[in-house]
């Protein structure tokens, strides 16, 4: 429809309200005419198919009509849900009869943003034509909230036509398509979202988890740890699988809190549980499994408060339009904490040491959980039938709360779904795959989840949550009409049992490690699991056709013993590789031939010395695509450097999709693939490292090293790090203590070190440094004090006022790992002699190289590295935009576009010298020195300047030597013009 013919439509509507206004807004004039009348025909006009005329099937509709459920005294469910092609929804409609206040009444407002706000939509409207009001939906809502809170738009009828160019640009449903929305949404600046409802329900969950662990550990002080954590899990998990069921309508709203009457509540709720177990038969209320949770009491206000919070207008949870996705982003969370029971029967919840040491969990975004599955599971089932479609087999073998397998779950319902509307079935008979209004039946939801879907995680907590998070899609789109026919008509299960599909155990760890555990409580802790025994069915057929997943985060110092069955059992081991390593390999061998694996892991595998043997034996892997995201954010507050990395199962046939990813502002992480990506030759691939470049970038880093000697063999292998005292509060001091402490003895001199920390050291810039190193060498004191009747007396006697400095710092001195042979010594070193000569001096992190030449024999931190180097040259090749561009390629970014400097990439920058260079290029190196020492005299000079004219002057002077060293570098290395111009543009972006 066209905006002209919206404008004579709306019009037509605006004039036909505004005539009988007062009969509307005193009649009997009732909800569904307003829709019918006035509503439907107004979305109609901006261009929306209401009554899909297109002829879609439900899931694909670009507008869902939602039947109101009505129970309790509340409605169940927004009027309208406007779509995306694909199901995505865009917002929410609240529709009223005009004889509502939109503007004034608490209630609609309240209503429409917990609507929004639990299923994660920005913005809603609630309209009764009379009134049009547009909410921001990111803001969590209270009750109390006046109904002008988050309304970031408000019209009458009688502005429709004047507001036509929002109306038509925001909501219209051509302008939707074309990015007017999500314009719409940039560009209000009115919107500050506060806490997203995952995050707020995580804090729920913590809050009840505890209030739970403290009521149950009380009152059963003889359970153990191990016993607690199952039964808050199970009693939590139960609760909020049963309130879930009552928003959408599967079981009487309300029914939860029935049991908060009696003397006892939790002996109510364990009648309700029976109930469903008979009802649902799913395996989350089978107590011949849990032996606990029916033997234990929990008090009345535990149970109350809990259920209370579950319900408006308490809750601000709308469960029946909260994707089960979010509630597992929540629970992820949840999972990376544990309850302890201290001494005196006390619970607390505290993080898993992993979990705090990784910085916390790492919820996989939804869009990459998408794109894996889609070039996973998508690609391999595409144009399969249904019947070989049971066949796949696929697993997550971490599945934490189990986001990979509910989007996979969700692609085969979608695939079977769109398969089945093609083809054509009857409908609406039991042996029938499709209700009547197009949707799976329960029973085909049930036969895909069963067939396909396995899970293993160490947790048995995610486990059960994974489970949970599956059950619930399951039953995603089920009514209380829709169950009674499973359950009472055709007898049926109304859920699977899924703990032959989701199981607890250690993925990397077969229980052939029982050969040297050697106790319980290491067995327990371990929890050794051999697959084919978990799942003989599918290794008899050859094992899973497809591994997905994002691999915990495990940093190796936590492996413990674990390292030394990794060492026998893998082929990727190295001692300082993190455990994802292990699950790349485990994940490969749990495939069958031409099986395929889509897993999010940490990229520092590509580069650094840990990845060599993983290097090694991925080369005989078909890796179809790696996609590097760098440092980006992917991970929220986490910064893991992940990328995405699709393999199949079979010989490597040369060609690898490699795509590194620049921005996370991209639509469709698809579509950023489809335009950015290259290919390489597998067999290209160095062990010594994995450099993501194009053929173009590939074949010039391969003629910078060809025309230079690694700097690691250029220098003999004289890199070294800063100095590491180990207490740097008693080492190093300022320039007021350090000029306290000369005067108070002059000797102290000898032993006070010009000291640079990281920041100080800026390129080509001659330091004053402003602090100073006690420098006393392990050895230094057992050397000189011979004839003492103790090293302190020495100590006190020779340099009495830095004896005086050190004494207050003794005790944690001492304490020090690296130490010399006295508490006020540093470790041993065999370079202290360097820091005494002419050297090269960089930050170990910087955006990039910050070389400077220090002549004044100046100590540095150990953040810091130095290079005794008497050639001026080096310091310029270093700085140089070439060096720069190369360097980038070789290691890996930190957050921020940082780069670390560090002994193992520095030592393989190819240094140009006048050995393997004509006479000609060796003069070059000389006029390199005298611009290395122009610019450092400009630098220096610059601190010195009084007026802009003069900064000016000298900036542009040291942008032209920059230049000249940059051009002369080029040279050294044979770099041609076009060579040139990518690298500077390479710079630039």
């Amino acid at each position: 429809m066209s905006k002209a013919l919206a404008i004579e439509k709306i019009s037509a509507l605006v004039d036909r309200f505004g005539n009988q206004l007062d009969s509307y807004k005193h009649s009997d004039y009732n909800e569904t005419q307003t829709r019918r009348d006035f509503i439907d025909p107004f979305f109609k006009a901006l261009g929306w198919d209401i009554d899909n005329i297109s002829g879609y099937a439900e899931s694909y509709r670009e507008v869902i009509l939602e039947d109101k459920i009505k129970s309790g005294g509340e409605v169940k469910a927004p009027d309208y849900a406007f779509r995306l092609p694909g199901g995505k929804r865009l917002f929410f409609v609240e529709a009223k009869k005009p004889s509502i206040d939109v503007k004034g009444d608490i209630h609609p407002a309240y209503q429409v943003r917990r609507y929004g706000w639990s299923a994660r939509l920005n913005i809603s409207i609630i309209t009764d034509f009379e009134e049009f009001a547009v909410y921001d939906c990111t803001k969590k809502p209270k009750p109390s909230d006046k109904s002008a809170v988050s309304r970031i738009k408000y019209l009458t009828f009688k502005e429709y036509l004047s507001e036509i160019d929002f109306l038509w640009g925001t909501f219209g449903k051509e302008s939707a398509l074309k990015g007017g929305f999500d314009r719409f949404l940039t560009s209000n600046q009115n919107k500050k979202g506060t806490a997203s409802v995952d995050k707020e329900f995580l804090q729920s969950l913590d809050i009840w988890r505890s209030d739970l662990a403290l009521s149950i550990s009380r009152l059963n002080p003889a359970l153990n740890e191990d016993e607690l954590n199952y039964t808050v899990q199970q009693t939590l998990d139960r609760i909020i699988f049963l309130r879930i069921c009552e928003d959408r309508g599967i079981e009487s709203y309300g029914t939860l809190k029935e049991n908060l009457n009696g003397e006892n509540y939790y002996t109510n709720l364990l009648g309700q549980f029976a109930r469903a177990d008979q009802r649902y038969n799913s395996g989350l209320f089978d107590f011949s499994k849990d032996k606990v949770s029916g033997t234990i009491s929990i008090d009345n206000k535990t149970v109350k408060n809990i259920v209370n919070q579950l319900y408006y207008p308490e809750s601000p949870y709308e469960f029946s339009v909260i994707p089960v996705e979010i509630l597992g982003s929540a629970y992820e969370q949840f999972l990376g904490k544990v309850i302890r029971v201290e001494a005196g029967k006390k619970a607390k919840i505290e993080e898993k040491p992993e979990v705090r040491k990784a910085g916390g969990v790492h919820y996989t975004p939804q869009y990459i959980v998408e794109y894996i599955v889609k070039n996973t599971v998508g690609t391999y089932i595409g144009g399969m039938t249904p019947e070989e479609v049971a066949k796949v087999k696929i697993i997550d073998p971490a599945c934490g709360s189990g986001s990979f397998l509910l989007g996979a779950y969700q692609y085969l319902l979608d695939y079977h779904k769109e398969y089945y509307q093609k083809t054509g079935v009857n409908t609406g008979k039991k042996e029938s795959p499709l209700s009547p209004d197009g949707s799976l039946t329960s029973t085909e939801k049930k036969r895909i989840l069963l067939n396909n879907i396995f899970g293993v995680d160490l947790d048995a907590n995610a486990v059960e949550v994974t489970k949970l998070s599956l059950l619930l899609k399951c039953i995603e789109g089920e009514n209380e009409d829709s169950i009674a026919i499973q359950h009472t008509i055709w007898k049926e299960r109304i859920l699977p049992t899924l703990d032959g599909n989701i199981k607890s155990g250690n993925s990397l760890v077969d229980t052939n490690i029982y050969e040297s555990l050697i106790d319980f409580g290491e067995e327990r802790k371990i929890k050794p699991f051999n697959w084919q025994h978990a799942f003989p069915g599918v290794f008899n057929q050859g094992g899973f056709d497809i591994v997905l997943g994002n691999p915990p985060y495990v940093r190796q110092e936590l492996l413990g013993d674990l390292k030394e069955y990794f060492s026998r059992e893998y082929a990727v081991w190295h001692g300082m590789a993190d455990l994802y390593s292990y699950f790349i390999e485990k994940g490969m061998k749990l495939l069958r031939p031409a099986g395929l694996s889509g897993i999010i892991v940490a990229n520092k595998w590509l580069r650094a010395n840990y990845g060599e043997p993983l290097r090694k034996w991925m080369k005989r892997i078909d890796i179809k695509q790696l996609i590097d995201f760098g440092d980006l954010p992917v991970f929220t507050q986490a910064t893991t450097y992940p990328m995405i990395l699709i393999c199949s199962n079979e010989v490597p046939d040369g060609k690898v999709s490699v795509t590194n990813v620049k921005t996370l502002d991209f639509n469709s992480l698809e579509e950023y693939v489809g335009h950015n990506q290259f290919f390489l030759d597998q067999k290209s691939f160095d062990d010594e490292g994995w450099n993501l470049t194009s053929d173009i970038e590939r074949n010039l880093l391969k003629k910078i090293k060809n025309a230079g000697v690694p700097l690691g063999e250029y220098v003999n292998g004289k890199i070294y790090r800063g100095v590491l005292t180990g207490l740097n509060e008693a080492f190093i001091t300022d320039k007021e203590t350090y000029q306290k402490l000369i005067m108070e003895d002059s000797r102290s001199s000898e032993v006070l070190k010009p000291f640079l920390i990281g920041r100080d050291i800026k390129r080509y810039e001659t330091p004053i440094p402003d602090k100073y190193l006690i420098f006393f060498p392990k050895g230094f004191t057992r050397q000189n004090s011979k004839g003492y009747r103790s090293p302190w007396k020495w100590l006190e006697d020779t340099y009495p006022a830095i004896a005086k400095h050190l004494q207050p710092f003794e005790e944690k001195a001492k304490k020090r790992y690296d130490k010399g042979d006295y508490w006020w010594e540093l470790r041993a070193c065999d370079y202290y002699d360097a820091f005494e000569e002419q050297k090269i001096i960089f930050p170990d992190i910087a955006l990039r190289m910050q070389a400077i030449i220090d002549e004044d024999r100046t100590y540095c931190v150990n953040t810091a590295y130095i290079i005794p180097a008497k050639e001026k040259f080096l310091c310029g090749i270093l700085n140089s935009n070439l060096i720069q561009f190369y360097y980038k390629k070789i290691s890996p970014e930190i957050r921020g576009g940082y780069l670390r400097f560090i002994r193992q990439y520095l030592e393989s920058i190819p240094i140009a010298t006048a050995e393997n260079l004509d006479l000609k290029s060796a003069e070059t190196f000389k006029e390199i020195s005298g611009y290395v020492e122009k610019i450092v005299e400009y630098k220096n000079s610059i601190k010195k300047v009084n007026t802009p004219q003069e900064l000016n002057l000298l900036e542009s002077k040291i942008i032209y030597y920059e230049s000249k060293i940059n051009e002369l570098v080029y040279n050294l290395y044979h770099i041609d013009k076009d060579e040139v111009i990518f690298i500077e543009k390479f710079m630039k972006s």
